[in-house]
């Protein structure tokens, strides 16, 4: 490493932020100040930012990236021609962007949702996603989002598919269809690796009657720990995924036991470090092991 030692924190404005993603930037700035960096909360969208004048650059809460996708892959491209080091590495972001990365992972041999890729401008028949997933009830996402934005419960025959606003938005984007799964309720599993290691894990639970796992929708979350096996299964998704990330966060629910992946989050997941004191700890050693 350097003696500059400049680092950017890529933050949405504060004022659009949720407490406990506040809470954690502004806690994760001081913690990097105390490690002797001289650390800068930066928007991406900021034409203005000299980025040279930094040794490197961290993504940590760019939500609105997927809202403005083109501007932020010319954003990280002018980093790269720039010189300037990104955590997580560009063409890592770049390739999680899109939920497509998901088959690539399911035919690498892991457990993942079951999924149906709705490709942009191709006619899709709503009611046939039913017995192509084998399920009453299914949830379709598009494959470049966050925060639940157009995310959709469908039910079979309790919905009037051929006239589902999805069908407005499929001219427009891909989406991915998955089963609804009841574990769900049992809680969205989220372990957090720093630097490869496995760090912590806390499940989010969906408050009564709602599907959504954020904290911004009433969901309570919880530390846990999981099995050793889970753990372990995890820490070779990780390993063959996402080698040279500062962070990850393996996201997914368990069914018998096994762990079924939902999302391996590398662009702008939330650490949950307020559940683990230990975390920015091992957050700051896995930064000084990556910048070797």
């Amino acid at each position: 490493m350097s003696d500059k030692k400049r680092l950017a924190l890529i933050c949405e404005d504060p004022a659009n932020l949720f407490d406990m993603a506040k809470t954690e930037d502004r806690k994760l700035l001081h913690t990097l100040t105390a490690a002797g960096w001289e650390a800068t909360a930066e928007d991406w969208k900021d034409e203005n930012t000299d980025w040279t004048n930094y040794e490197v650059v961290i993504l940590k809460s760019p939500y609105d990236y997927h809202n403005r996708l083109n501007e932020f892959r010319a954003w990280l491209h002018k980093l790269a021609r720039a010189g300037v080091q990104l955590l997580n590495p560009a063409e890592m972001v770049l390739w999680n962007a899109d939920k497509h990365y998901l088959q690539e992972i399911a035919d690498a041999g892991f457990d993942i949702i079951p999924s149906v890729f709705l490709e942009k401008d191709t006619i899709t028949d709503l009611v046939e996603l039913f017995d192509r997933l084998g399920a009453e009830k299914i949830i379709v996402k598009p494959c470049v989002s966050g925060g639940s934005k157009n995310t959709f419960t469908l039910v079979a025959g309790e919905t009037d598919l051929h006239h589902h606003p999805l069908k407005e938005l499929l001219p427009k984007e891909a989406f991915i269809a998955q089963p609804f799964m009841n574990e769900i309720h049992e809680g969205e599993w989220s372990m957090l690796f720093f630097g490869g290691a496995y760090s912590h894990t806390i499940v989010k639970k969906p408050k009564a009657g709602d599907f959504r796992v954020q904290p911004q929708y009433g969901a309570s979350i919880h530390a846990v720990t999981p099995a050793p096996a889970v753990i372990g299964k995890a820490t070779e998704l990780v390993r063959r995924f996402a080698g040279g990330a500062l962070y990850t966060r393996v996201d997914g629910v368990l069914a018998d036991g096994k762990l079924m992946l939902m999302e391996l989050e590398l662009i702008e997941p939330l650490l949950y470090t307020a559940f683990d004191e230990e975390s920015f700890a091992r957050y700051i050693t896995a930064l000084d092991k990556v910048l070797k």
